[in-house]
């Protein structure tokens, strides 16, 4: 057997002959010139590996001819003599040229630096495997790029961003940019970084922010005093979306969100209030002018601030209060030429009606935002509680409802009464006296359902429901117990009916039984009734009390009604009127004639009570009893008698009689609210034990839903509380109270 040594390769010869000769130099002559013509890769296949054996050789070769550390130093200077020599002077010949020509020259060298990077990696890749692994360097990619940035990039950078800069306030103003070439110089400048991104950050990204900062300002000194809001704000979405744009063409994400930042605080931020407030234009004339699109623009671009929305909902919050003062102005006004009354359907759907459109401009322009919604809220919370005239909001809102829910008001379909019921409630949770709605609204309640005026159970059950969904079971329950009442009542009408039958009465009879706790309280005159009527109450006591022993019944005539029928003349006619008018119509009868004081002494009634129900019968509408001497109003000198002259083309009718009572009791009402505020006292002291004073009143007006005190009041209930002995004062501080178990 025969060894042979492998020959020795000098580093000269192996660079200059080998490396220099075949790889370097003819690299740098086809970066420099192109391809030869007919040749397909700048190396061939054997080309390339009789290259790559000469670097393994010299990196292989035992000391000291391994020569890896002078091959990854040659490597370095090669780069960096290309660049000196070759590249610089180029990029330096362009410059003042123009930034396209300079940017097109820089993206040109570039890519021959990355074709040249990664060659030079390829032939010395035995060198990044070993000699860089094992003496930690830069790898061979690295080293290359770090000779790009120090060579050039370094020197360069400031008339390539300055011509970047350019590029973009072309595109800003409209003109066309080769953004494929941008977008190359944008990727220069990432790689800057070393798989960072410090260099395009630093480089680029802040003087491109001055720079977009510097322009905005211009243009928003221009726009503020050329344009209307609208304009300005469709100009300023634009710029918002272009420079999105801009940012997905040719620069890095990351920059989009400081862009855009910079627009805000520029084209929004700085000039909010006087955007919105802006003469002809702000956001009062568009929410007048219903200017739908450009509101919600507004609400978008200044939803994009920190702090843009309180200011915009305070001026929604302001616009919404003056359009409800306006309304309550128009009722004030019409109040000094007409009377006032309990009724004022125009003036509730006035409300209801700017509810309504408000709702749904939050709802749609301001995305249902809560800033926007409490503005809505404290807006009518103060125009739903701004009273004026004689009757409180509470009043005309319930009557509103007695509009709508009794048979002969309101002439609407059940969408319409649905609707309407739904609106109406809405309206009443901003009411601060919503236990006088309720007081109200039950006597109305009342009144529909014993005088079968209401239009509808399923309507009557529907509002009960939205009150009791708005205030709780405890503010409806005596509601409820009404509608219950009477559902009871029409099964024990059958039984009764029967009974009466037995008896051989001459009457149509029926009774309503109402559970005392449930309805109002009604003045109940002891009239004296005729004999017929008498024997049919009698039978309905004897059935009534077998049936119920341990229940007591209390007679209410004045909320009683009967058909009763009278001839006048050769015409007769069937009239609806109240238990009280029939029983005044029967002492009349025969052609009698009597004083108003025999009349009051023959029924047993006050003069407070037939002074309404003799008016009712000869001053109303069908008088049916002629008064002596004639007159509008009643007096105790008065005498009547059957109208033999009376004559209606109507055979059917209904003669009104006006209620005793007051629509709602207000000593009542004032009554609950004390038991309500001494309850929250109590009730609060227990748990707490000992409390400061303005904590105590803070607590007591949290926790009561249905109104809103005044805190003196609460003041004075403490007091009472005092004088009672459940709460005591601090002996050490008076401002301090202590429960007392």
């Amino acid at each position: 057997m025969t060894s042979s040594n492998p020959k020795i390769i000098t580093l000269e010869e192996g660079w200059n002959e080998e490396i220099k000769k075949k790889a370097i130099d003819v690299l740098e002559d086809m970066l420099d010139n192109g391809l030869q013509e007919g040749k397909q890769n700048m190396f061939a296949a054997k080309e390339y590996v009789q290259i790559y054996t000469t670097c393994y050789d010299m990196c292989t070769q035992r000391s000291p001819y391994n020569w890896s550390r002078d091959l990854y130093q040659r490597h370095g200077e090669t780069i960096e003599n290309y660049l000196v020599k070759t590249v610089r002077p180029a990029l330096q010949d362009k410059v003042g040229q123009g930034g396209t020509i300079l940017l097109t020259e820089l993206q040109y060298r570039w890519s021959n630096h990355q074709i040249m990077n990664k060659w030079l990696k390829k032939f010395f890749t035995y060198l990044d495997r070993y000699y860089v692994k094992h003496h930690s360097l830069p790898t061979l990619s690295q080293a290359g790029l770090k000779h790009f940035k120090t060579q050039l990039y370094d020197s360069m950078k400031p008339e390539t961003t300055k011509a970047i800069l350019t590029l973009i306030d072309e595109e800003r103003e409209g003109e066309i940019i080769d953004k494929t070439l941008v977008k190359s110089i944008v990727e220069l400048y990432e790689a800057m970084g070393m798989s960072s991104l410090d260099a395009y950050t630093a480089d680029l990204e802040v003087p491109l922010l001055e720079s977009t900062r510097e322009y905005y300002v211009k243009k928003r000194d221009e726009w503020i005093v050329q344009d209307s809001t609208p304009d300005y704000l469709i100009k300023t979405e634009k710029a918002l979306g272009d420079e999105k744009a801009r940012v997905a063409d040719y620069l890095n994400s990351a920059s989009e969100t400081k862009i855009q930042r910079v627009l805000e605080e520029e084209l929004l931020e700085k000039v909010q209030m006087q955007l919105m407030e802006k003469e002809g234009s702000g956001c009062r004339v568009l929410l007048a002018n219903d200017k739908l699109g450009d509101l919600r623009r507004m609400f978008n671009l200044f939803s994009r601030l920190e702090k843009g929305l309180p200011p915009l909902a305070d001026m929604v919050e302001k616009f919404i209060t003056s359009m409800g003062h306006e309304i309550i102005d128009k009722r004030k006004a019409r109040l000094e030429t007409e009377k006032d009354k309990n009724d004022d359907p125009k003036f509730v759907k006035s409300l209801i009606e700017l509810h309504e459109k408000y709702l749904g401009v939050i709802k749609s322009e301001f995305s249902g935002h809560s800033l926007f919604q409490k503005a809505l809220k404290d807006a009518f919370q103060e125009i739903v509680n701004t009273n004026v005239g004689q009757f409180t909001n509470a009043e005309l809102m319930s009557t509103f409802c007695d509009r709508v829910l009794k048979s002969g008001g309101e002439k609407l379909s059940e969408q319409e009464v649905e609707q309407n019921l739904e609106r109406i409630v809405q309206l009443f949770s901003y009411l601060t006296d919503k236990d006088l709605f309720a007081e109200i609204y039950r006597n109305q309640l009342a009144k529909r359902l014993l005088n079968q005026r209401s239009a509808s159970d399923d309507a009557e059950k529907t509002m009960i429901s939205k009150l009791k969904m708005q205030c709780g079971t405890h503010f409806t329950s005596k509601m409820e117990g009404m509608l219950a009442d009477l559902a009871i009542g029409s099964d024990q009408k059958t039984e009764f009916d029967a009974k009466l039958k037995q008896s051989n009465t001459k009457l149509d009879f029926s009774v309503q039984v109402l559970t005392t706790g449930f309805w109002p309280s009604y003045k109940s005159p002891e009239v004296v009734l005729p004999e017929n009527m008498s024997t049919c109450m009698g039978v309905f006591k004897e059935w009534h009390d077998n049936k119920h022993a341990k229940r007591k019944l209390a007679w209410i005539h004045s909320l009683g009604n009967a058909n009763v029928r009278g001839t006048f003349g050769k015409k007769s006619y069937d009239m609806q009127v109240t238990t009280l008018q029939a029983v005044a119509l029967n002492a009349l009868s025969g052609g009698k004639s009597l004083t108003f004081t025999e009349l009051a002494e023959k029924l047993n009634l006050e003069e407070s009570v037939l002074k309404p129900l003799m008016h009712s019968l000869s001053c109303g509408k069908y008088k049916v009893i002629a008064k002596t001497p004639a007159s509008n109003k009643i007096n105790t000198t008065d005498s009547f008698k059957a109208n033999a002259k009376f004559s209606s083309n109507m055979r059917k009718l209904r003669i009104p009689m006006a209620s005793l009572d007051a629509s709602h009791n207000t000593k009542r009402v004032e009554e609950d609210r004390t038991i309500a505020i001494e309850a929250a006292i109590v009730r609060i002291m227990k748990a707490r034990k000992t409390l400061q004073h303005q904590q105590l009143i803070a607590e007591v007006l949290s926790q009561l839903a249905f109104f809103k005190p005044n805190p003196r009041a609460i003041k004075k209930r403490i007091e009472a509380l005092i004088d009672r002995e459940y709460l005591e004062r601090a002996k050490d501080n008076t401002n301090q109270y202590n429960y007392l178990a």
